[in-house]
């Protein structure tokens, strides 16, 4: 009996037009959810600046972005382990351990700033070095990881500290000014931040190695199965994000000078808040570091406009808590809107290639009383060709190698 079939076709990379769909469409999401912070931002400072128009006075606007770079640069670092599905609580006791022990480091000497930022940065990707061993090689939860490493820093912060404090007038003047010096009238803590934010916002997606963060967060045993290291790449995340803790840590001595023990404290809660709010999904596999930057300055600017309008502070994590509530509801009802609609892609893709199947089977089957084409076989086997007869032996060859 001779079957007739079809050679399928090889899909396009990128998983075929359902997939790139699906992707646009998530896509879209996210820039409707970045969108949707920026214009809250303006209704936020429009409404405050006609309260006290010295909200927006060029000092006015200087703090908030001195105030804000510091969370955003914990945010994008935050960023790279929440996408795999993982979460980091030690980021604020990184930034305590590495402000008080670079700044008595640097106390009574005139040790340039870079020697102080690159131990600072030492001292944070050592941090995440043991989060990310713990996490990926020894399989424990990395919220537990995460918030045993943050007590036992602080511990050690406070051990190292002794109760004492570091002043500003200990420190050398090339750490102070890379928290009051400028280029062309901006800040440095700004421009350092930005130019970090780009290069992993710029990793992540155009490098395939970038894309793999998101897959493992989208379905970890998916991408093992694609061939991606996990481990390796949970790993680097973990490095990522303590090498940036140690970073601000480095930003946090020289922007206020005066470092205790207990600096930054309560900071990892707000870190994770900012990314949430900016639309990365807390199970992983979405969202960018742009939107993990907006909500860190949205969180720093309602901060400052609870401040101008001599509002409780109370309010202020109040909000934060109200504003986690809501990403995280949001989060879910995109979720759940975006399978529906791959859902209903793949259920119209299946149906025009149903259609698409059966138009082919009637068009190869002819029409009652239309001769057949001479050479073509029935699937009784015999051929249609006049006066041919095969041997039995070549009959039952045939069939077997079509089949």
């Amino acid at each position: 009996m001779t079957v007739l079939a079809e050679t399928p076709t090889k899909p396009p990379a990128g998983g075929g037009p359902a997939a790139g769909g699906g992707r646009r469409f998530i896509e879209s999401v996210l820039r409707a959810r970045e969108m949707s912070i920026v214009g809250a931002l303006l209704v936020l400072v429009i409404a405050t600046t006609l309260v006290n128009p010295r909200f927006l006075s060029a000092q006015g606007v200087e703090d908030i972005f001195l105030n804000a770079s510091i969370l955003v640069l914990l945010a994008v670092g935050q960023t790279m382990v929440v996408i795999t599905r993982n979460i980091d609580l030690s980021v604020g006791s990184v930034v305590g351990l590495v402000a008080f022990v670079t700044g008595d480091f640097a106390a009574g000497t005139e040790r340039n700033v870079l020697l102080v930022a690159v131990l600072g940065v030492l001292i944070g990707a050592a941090c995440g070095l043991v989060n990310g061993l713990l996490v990926s090689f020894c399989r424990v939860p990395a919220l537990v990881v995460t918030l045993g490493t943050l007590y036992v820093i602080q511990g050690l912060d406070h051990y190292i500290a002794h109760g004492e404090q570091i002043s500003a007038s200990e420190l050398p003047a090339s750490v102070l000014s890379l928290g009051t010096g400028a280029v062309f009238g901006i800040p440095y803590l700004p421009i350092i931040t930005v130019v970090v934010m780009l290069a992993i916002g710029f990793y992540l997606r155009s490098y395939s190695s970038g894309r793999e963060y998101y897959a493992i967060g989208s379905s970890p045993e998916a991408a093992r199965l694609a061939g991606v290291p996990l481990r390796r790449r949970v790993l680097t995340a973990y490095l990522v994000s303590g090498a940036l803790a140690g970073l601000a840590g480095v930003l946090w001595l020289a922007r206020f000078g005066t470092v205790v023990a207990d600096a930054a404290n309560g900071w990892e809660l707000k870190v994770v808040s900012a990314v949430v709010v900016g639309g990365v999904a807390i199970v992983g596999g979405v969202g960018t570091v742009y939107g993990a930057a907006l909500g860190a300055l949205l969180l720093t600017i309602i901060g400052s406009v609870l401040v101008v309008l001599q509002v409780n502070p109370f309010w202020q994590d109040a909000i934060t808590g109200l504003l986690l509530l809501l990403a995280i509801s949001v989060d879910r009802l995109m979720e759940v809107r975006t399978t529906r609609a791959l859902k209903v892609k793949s259920r119209s893709r299946r149906g025009r290639r149903k259609l698409n199947g059966n138009g082919k089977g009637a068009a190869a089957t002819p029409a009652p009383g239309e001769p057949e084409t001479p050479g073509e076989r029935t699937t009784t086997g015999e051929s249609t060709t006049p006066g041919k007869h095969e041997a039995p032996g070549e009959q039952e060859g045939s069939d077997r190698d079509e089949v």
